[in-house]
C-alpha cells in the first residue's frame, strides 16, 4: 500500500469509527468519508461505501459471488482488479454487477456515483429486500406488478411515461438474466418502450449540468456495448443500450454547456445508432430506420462529418436488408460524400455497402459491367481501410475492421457469382469470426451458396445444416432466417427431393417441427 493510500485508509478508519460510535447507519458514514476524502485523495463513492463497511475488495467479491450462487447463478467474473477499477473511475460496472454492488451496500446506484435506477426496480435500503433469485421468479416468488417495479425519478421534469418505458426495458432484461420463457421475444410492449425512449430522444435533440466525469463513464459504457455487439445476444444487448439511451437524454433535457452538449450529441448518435444496428439483427427495420434518423439529427448537432457518415453507412443496410437495394446505393454514396476526405470508418464501409448493393441488384448472371464496378467499389474500400486509424480497425461496430472487410467482399463476390474467389475470403473470413455467432451464420450461408452454385446441392445442406446447429433460439431472428429461407427456396427450385433437404428444413424450423410431430403422436 502507498503512503498516500495509507493515509486515505487511515482517515476513512477514523471517520468510520467515530460514525459508529455516533450511531450512524454505514451509508450516513459513507457520505462523511467521500466528503472529508474525496478532494484530498480523489476518493470515490463506490470507494466510501467499502471503506465505510470497513471491508476489503476481497470481501465484497466475496458477497458478490455468494449472491449469484444463491440466485442460481453461474459464477461471476468480478475480481479484485475490476473492482478496483470501478473504484478508480476508470471503469463503470453493467447493469447486472451495479445491482449486486447495490445489495452488498444496501444503497442505490447514486449513491455509489451511478446515475439511474438500479435494473430491478425496486429499493435495496428497503427492509426485506428482495432477493435477486425472488425478481426472476424461482422460489415460487412472483414477479413484481410494474406499479411495484416504479422508483421515484431521479430526475423531476421526467414524465411518467418515459419511467414506464425504462422500466419496461428492466423488465425485460431481468427476464433475460432468469432465462424466463419467451424472455428472447421482441413483444409488442417492448417494441413500444423502444420507440417511445426513441421519440423522447428526438424531442430533446430539438428542445435542450453534467459533470464531465459521468460523461466519461457515459462514454466508455457506450465504446462497451460496441465491444458488446458481437458477443451478446441482441435483445439482451438492446436493453443495456437503451437504458443508457434514456440516461443520456435526461442529461440532455435541459441544454448544457457548448462542449459537453456536443459531447452527448455523439453519445446520442452512437447509442441510437447501435440501436438500428441491433434492431436490424431483430428483423425490426421500422424501427431500425427511425434510430437512424434519431441518430442522424444528433450527429448533424455534433457538425463531425466521420459520425454522420458513419450514421448514414449503417442506416444503408436495412434498405440493402429489407427494401429497395436502389435505396441503399444512394445512401451509400451520400455516406461516401459526407465522409469527403476524412480518413474514417464509414469511408471503408460505404463503398462496401455500395458493392452490395450492386451485387443484390445484378442477380448471379452478373453483366461483366457490373462485376467490375462492384470491384472497383470493393477497391476503394480496401484503400480506404488501409489509412483509417488503428483504434477504428479494431472496432467492430463504431470502426471497421479486416475481419468485415473479408466477411463482405465473400458476400459480395458470392452474389456476382464469383465462387472461387469467394470462397478463399469466406474462409479468412470465418477464421476471424470466433465471436460472433450472427456473422458466423451468415458466413457459412453465403459458403452454402458457393457450393450449390458450383451444383454441389449436398454439400450446400451440409454447411447449411450445421451452420444453424450452432445458432441458439436468442440468435433466431427473421434477419438472420432471412437468408437460411432463401437457400432452401433456392435448392427446392433446383432439387425437391433432396434426400438431405427435410434434415436443413428441420434445422430451420425446429420449433415447428416439433410442434408438428407431437401432435401427430397425439
Amino acid at each position: 500500500m502507498s503512503g498516500r493510500q495509507h493515509r486515505e485508509t487511515e482517515l476513512a478508519r477514523r471517520i468510520r469509527a467515530k460514525g459508529l460510535a455516533a450511531g450512524r447507519t454505514a451509508a450516513q458514514i459513507a457520505e462523511e468519508i467521500h466528503e472529508a476524502c474525496g478532494a484530498q485523495f480523489a476518493t470515490t463513492k463506490i470507494k466510501s461505501h467499502r471503506l465505510a463497511h470497513g471491508i476489503a475488495l476481497a470481501d465484497v467479491i466475496e458477497q458478490v459471488r455468494a449472491l449469484f450462487e444463491r440466485d442460481e447463478k453461474p459464477a461471476p467474473g468480478i475480481g479484485e482488479t475490476l473492482l478496483s477499477a470501478y473504484e478508480s473511475g476508470l471503469k463503470r460496472p453493467g447493469p447486472e454487477y451495479l445491482h449486486y454492488l447495490c445489495t452488498v451496500y444496501r444503497v442505490e446506484p447514486p449513491s455509489l456515483g451511478y446515475d439511474g435506477p438500479c435494473i430491478c426496480g425496486h429499493g435495496h435500503r428497503m427492509p426485506g429486500v428482495l432477493r435477486g433469485a425472488d425478481l426472476h421468479g424461482r422460489h415460487g416468488a412472483a414477479l413484481p406488478e410494474p406499479t411495484e417495479l416504479r422508483t421515484p425519478s431521479m430526475h423531476p421534469d421526467k414524465n411518467v411515461d418515459s419511467e414506464e418505458d425504462e422500466h419496461t426495458v428492466r423488465r425485460k432484461l431481468l427476464a433475460i438474466l432468469g432465462q424466463k420463457p419467451g424472455a428472447n421475444e421482441l413483444d409488442g410492449q417492448m417494441l413500444g418502450a423502444c420507440e417511445g425512449i426513441r421519440r423522447r430522444m428526438d424531442s430533446t435533440l430539438v428542445s435542450s449540468t453534467v459533470s464531465p466525469a459521468m460523461l466519461d463513464q457515459w462514454e466508455e459504457a457506450t465504446l462497451a456495448f460496441g465491444r458488446q455487439y458481437t458477443t451478446t445476444a441482441p435483445l439482451r444487448l438492446l436493453c443495456d443500450v437503451l437504458l443508457e439511451l434514456s440516461a443520456v437524454r435526461n442529461a440532455m433535457s435541459r441544454r448544457q454547456p457548448v462542449d459537453l452538449q456536443e459531447r452527448l450529441c455523439r453519445m446520442a448518435a452512437q447509442l441510437s445508432g447501435l440501436s438500428g444496428m441491433i434492431m436490424i439483427n431483430l428483423g425490426d427495420h421500422r424501427l431500425a430506420r427511425s434510430f437512424f434518423r434519431t441518430g442522424r439529427i444528433a450527429a448533424d448537432e455534433t457538425g463531425d462529418r466521420a459520425l454522420r457518415a458513419w450514421v448514414t453507412a449503417r442506416e444503408a443496410l436495412v434498405p440493402l436488408y429489407y427494401g429497395d437495394a436502389r435505396e441503399a446505393l444512394n445512401l451509400a454514396k451520400k455516406s461516401r460524400d459526407l465522409a469527403g476526405q476524412t480518413p474514417c470508418a464509414a469511408q471503408a464501409m460505404a463503398p462496401v455497402v455500395e458493392a452490395r448493393a450492386l451485387a443484390v441488384l445484378s442477380g448471379t448472371d452478373s453483366r461483366k459491367e457490373v462485376v467490375d464496378q462492384a470491384k472497383r467499389a470493393l477497391a476503394r474500400a480496401r484503400s480506404a481501410f488501409s489509412h483509417i486509424k488503428e483504434g477504428e480497425r479494431e472496432d467492430v461496430c463504431f470502426g471497421y475492421t479486416e475481419k468485415q472487410l473479408y466477411f463482405y467482399q465473400g458476400d459480395v463476390l458470392t452474389k456476382l457469382g464469383q465462387t472461387l474467389e469467394a470462397e478463399v475470403i469466406l474462409d479468412q473470413a470465418l477464421h476471424q469470426y470466433q465471436d460472433h455467432i450472427l456473422d458466423q451464420t451468415l458466413i457459412r450461408l453465403d459458403q452454402a451458396q458457393c457450393r450449390l452454385i458450383e451444383g454441389e446441392t449436398g454439400e450446400a445442406l451440409r454447411i447449411a445444416t450445421e451452420a444453424l446447429g450452432l445458432l441458439g433460439d436468442e440468435y433466431r431472428t427473421d434477419f438472420i432466417l432471412r437468408p437460411a429461407v432463401a437457400l432452401e427456396q433456392s435448392i427446392m427450385a433446383r432439387d425437391p427431393d433432396h434426400p438431405a433437404l427435410p434434415t436443413y428444413q428441420a434445422q430451420l424450423r425446429p420449433r415447428r417441427t416439433a410442434e408438428g410431430e407431437g401432435a401427430g403422436g397425439a
